[in-house]
């Protein structure tokens, strides 16, 4: 069983005074952390980072488009600031977490950005509690559930000796992250954050216990506006979804690694920026 704990997360090395913390508590008793920015009366973004990382990494957004939106950046369960629970990592309950987030901030409707795990965390959020709040979406970098599948290579041999550490194989995978170079200090404590996610846990969050057809139904099941920013690894899975469903646009970031939004902050911050202007908010 995975331990049932609150550990306090890496933080950035200064933390920008106007992003204050706040905690709210699920269907299922977990306290879940968020970041809040910018005007309460102005629309408002709500951002879900990847796999085992921390509501921070947005916060070359949050510090950006905080100056014209309401932004909260969402710690989901077991990441960052959040608790660690024993239970609840499989789509279905990590969906509900988002939707009920979502419910606590109390406004009419919101436009989710998604990175990575995040994309399905917030499709699954619609098939378990609707699009009633959504006014958009921003999917970042990961499938929907599209065509074509998704391929994957199999790991060469292993590497004679014993296998690197859990420490180390984060360590790499954060790293692999980025394709611009990152400060050292900004990528240990990403390190830091990211192995607050206890490996049991960070596991499940990868077993994926749905078809891909789950992700797809969510996002057709949708009016709202998509934005899907990506890489040229999903750009098939992007024209199908631009051809077959309407109120979609693509992005595609050609020169960028997994985590695009902090690689080009500015070119991101402006295509959202664009997209929320013409498609949702206009």
């Amino acid at each position: 069983m995975v331990a049932a704990a609150g550990v306090a997360s890496a933080q950035p090395a200064t933390m920008p005074r106007n992003v204050t913390d706040h905690y709210f508590k699920t269907s299922d008793g977990v306290r879940l952390h968020y970041l809040e920015a910018g005007a309460e009366s102005a629309h408002t973004l709500v951002f879900v980072p990847g796999w085992t990382m921390p509501a921070w990494i947005w916060m070359p957004q949050i510090q950006a488009l905080g100056l014209h939106y309401h932004i909260i950046a969402f710690d989901p369960r077991g990441q960052g600031d959040s608790a660690i629970p024993a239970t609840g990592y499989e789509p279905l309950r990590r969906g509900r977490d988002v939707a009920e987030l979502i419910a606590t901030l109390k406004v009419p409707h919101v436009v989710v950005v998604a990175w990575s795990l995040g994309v399905l965390d917030t499709l699954a959020s619609i098939n378990v509690a609707g699009d009633g709040h959504l006014a958009g979406l921003v999917l970042v970098d990961n499938s929907v559930g599209e065509e074509p599948a998704p391929t994957y290579t199999p790991p060469g041999p292993a590497r004679p000796g014993p296998p690197p550490s859990r420490f180390a194989r984060i360590k790499a995978f954060v790293r692999a992250m980025f394709h611009r170079p990152q400060p050292p200090a900004y990528l240990d404590r990403l390190t830091e954050s990211a192995l607050h996610t206890p490996e049991q846990a960070s596991r499940l969050l990868l077993a994926y216990p749905v078809p891909r057809s789950y992700w797809r139904e969510a996002i057709y099941a949708t009016r709202v506006p998509v934005l899907y920013a990506v890489r040229p690894r999903w750009v098939a899975q992007g024209e199908n979804l631009v051809r077959n469903r309407p109120n979609t646009e693509m992005e595609v970031f050609s020169d960028a690694g997994h985590a695009l939004f902090v690689d080009e902050p500015a070119r991101f911050n402006s295509v959202t920026e664009r997209f929320l202007r013409r498609r949702v908010w206009p």
